[in-house]
């Protein structure tokens, strides 16, 4: 049997300090990369602009995504499926603000996150490259 995959795209924001931001949508419990799945006709850049707007009612400042790589890991709130993630480190531009489906929006240190619950793709992937100081 195949699995069952979702195609998304997610953004690795860090402030001048070094923290990332993670984002859980409402209903969930696990905090997660900004981003998602790519609408028809889109790439990953325009996927990703629309959902940094859409979910955080900021822009994403043209020209700074620097792409991080390919993860695939299991779904954190689709149970049975997994995220083929396109991963990217973006600036921003505008205050942050969660907006749409998302209830939170925190600033986490990746080299000590607090005990909040992280999706897998974050914690496997993301997480790890932040901690060991990538940064645009």
């Amino acid at each position: 049997m195949s699995e069952k995959i979702i195609g998304v795209v997610a953004a690795l924001i860090r402030d001048d300090s070094g923290r990332m931001l993670v984002v859980r949508k409402r209903g969930t419990e696990a905090f997660m990369q900004p981003g998602g799945k790519r609408d028809v006709g889109e790439d990953d850049l325009a996927a990703l602009e629309r959902e940094i707007s859409e979910e955080l009612g900021c822009r994403m400042v043209p020209g700074s995504a620097q792409a991080l790589g390919q993860f695939n890991s299991v779904a954190a709130n689709e149970p049975g499926w997994r995220v083929q993630a396109s991963v990217y480190a973006v600036k921003v531009d505008g205050a942050i603000a969660p907006q749409a489906e998302i209830a939170e929006a925190i600033w986490i240190n990746p080299t000590a996150p607090e005990a909040i619950v992280l999706a897998p793709l974050t914690r496997d992937h993301v997480l790890p490259l932040a901690a060991h100081g990538f940064s645009l």
